[in-house]
């Protein structure tokens, strides 16, 4: 009994309460918005249970009681159970799907009685243990192919599943674990491509309708092709040192790209992005030649590169024409400014955009938002709940909660990069980086820079499962940072 108390108290000293202090101040900020931007002229009541403030009070206190035990628990479990775990959560994600219940058109909640669960919520930190158990097993090395795949494959099950329950914004959550890929020592060319992606899609998406220079030719697909073409090149300098290779396809690609454009501008008018499939055609053979002459791989990642980028593009504009829905092409095209759409799909985030700018410098005070409380704001108390925080508190309250945010992921990297085992430390990245997603997507699709995708702001957003989740989450880390120094008896 004695050495049991002892080792609680080496816990407690151990424990970071700098991370304490700060998930506190969150949920008191947290409960604060959701008292704001639920209540309605004439309560006369914010803390009853008939309330959204009220029961978010309830989800407050059984998180801190969740906290405790978590805290209580010894750390090994976590790495012992790490597998079991995990197949509880994909086997509850599986049974989800079938289940009856559907609330918004998604299939994602599993109601038991007046108690309304979501797993996705809880499939995070089940996939963050299950990593972190696979990624310090013994001999693994994310450099070897089966390794890594092994790894993506523990991604993308939950993440599949998920898309299963419509719940596409749950599943885009899991990209984030890439971020830990990355400190993990995965190759950096990895994450460029899928930046590159995304910068394929913009600039094609927006630019597409656009022409050149009063030719046949359209802006997006020719900014695209050419970007197409500068990266491989870079590719070549990065990966296979030769400078001079790279070099002579850059001023290739540009001079004939140049004169291509100049010939269509005064000679005869053509598209110039055939010229450009045609130079991006050699630039794949010589880069095929390449490989099999000097016998490098390096050269046939960098083609299978520009071949997966132009088939990306070409495929993007068909995918968001032919696939998507109405509902999420509109999105997109109000995200990128091709639509308006004020009374439809651009409505939230317009919304959204008046009552942040009406809360000024220090905003309208507690309580005392126009805007949220005549409800002119969809879903403001869950994943629109940030514009409540710039409405009532202004520019200054907003910051101060985004500067919270960013004393918790700094402490999060101080703590993951100090663990002794490659357990914690994975765990912990994979902690860091569902945060980062998460504030960066809700703040942003707030603000109009992202999607809305439908993903809460932790510890802001009302409901119990979401702020379960975010909590077993990173008191799970703060139970195994504690325990990292302690002796194994």
């Amino acid at each position: 009994m004695a050495q049991a108390t002892d080792r609680q108290h080496s816990i407690f000293r151990n424990l970071d309460w700098w991370t304490i202090g700060i998930y506190l101040a969150l949920l008191v900020f947290g409960w604060i918005s959701v008292c704001g931007a639920s209540y309605t002229y004439g309560d006369t009541d914010i803390f009853t249970l008939d309330s959204r403030s009220g029961m978010q009070i309830v989800w407050i206190g059984t998180s801190l009681v969740l906290g405790f035990v978590l805290l209580m628990l010894d750390d090994r479990y976590f790495d012992t159970f790490a597998y079991v775990i995990y197949g509880v959560l994909v086997l509850l994600l599986f049974v989800t799907i079938f289940n009856p219940h559907e609330i918004k058109g998604s299939r994602s909640w599993l109601v038991l009685g007046p108690m309304r669960l979501q797993p996705a919520e809880f499939a995070k930190f089940a996939t963050a243990l299950a990593l972190a158990k696979l990624m310090s097993t013994y001999g693994y090395n994310i450099h070897q192919w089966k390794h890594f795949a092994a790894a993506l494959g523990v991604v993308l099950l939950p993440m599949l599943l998920i898309v299963g329950q419509k719940e596409t914004g749950s599943a885009l959550v899991y990209l984030s674990f890439f971020l830990m890929f990355y400190r993990e020592g995965m190759p950096g060319s990895i994450l460029f491509t899928g930046v590159a992606m995304v910068v394929y899609f913009v600039v094609g998406i927006k630019y597409e309708p656009d022409l050149l220079w009063e030719t046949p030719t359209s802006l997006g697909k020719f900014v695209v092709l050419l970007l197409v073409q500068l990266f491989t090149s870079g590719m070549i300098y990065l990966y296979c040192h030769e400078k001079g290779k790279a070099l002579g396809m850059s001023l290739f690609c540009l001079g004939v790209t140049l004169l291509a454009l100049l010939f269509a501008k005064f000679v005869i008018p053509f598209d110039v992005v055939w010229v450009q499939l045609v130079i991006s055609f050699l630039v794949i053979v010589y880069l095929l030649f390449q490989s099999l002459a000097t016998r490098l791989s390096n050269y046939l990642l960098i083609a299978l590169f520009a071949v997966g980028s132009i088939v990306f593009f070409y495929s993007a504009d068909y995918v968001l024409n032919d696939v998507m829905k109405p509902h999420q092409r509109v999105r997109i095209n109000v995200l990128l400014g091709l639509e308006e759409d004020l009374a439809g799909a651009g409505y939230n985030v317009h919304q959204s955009e008046i009552a942040i700018g009406s809360g000024g410098l220090r905003g309208k005070g507690f309580l005392n938002g126009t805007q949220t409380k005549l409800k002119f704001v969809p879903e403001q108390d869950t994943d629109f709940i940030f514009c409540t925080v710039g409405e009532e508190e202004g520019f200054l309250g907003s910051a101060g909660v985004l500067l919270l945010f960013l004393a918790l992921v700094l402490r999060l990297i101080h703590l993951a990069e100090r663990q002794t085992f490659k357990f914690g430390r994975v765990y912990g990245y994979c902690v860091l980086s569902i945060f980062l997603f998460h504030l960066f997507i809700n703040v942003g699709m707030v603000l109009g820079l992202t999607p809305v995708i439908g993903i809460p702001l932790p510890f802001f957003s009302y409901g119990g499962s979401s702020l379960w989740g975010f909590t077993i989450l990173l008191f799970i880390f703060m139970r195994i940072d504690a325990g990292r120094n302690l002796v194994r008896t």
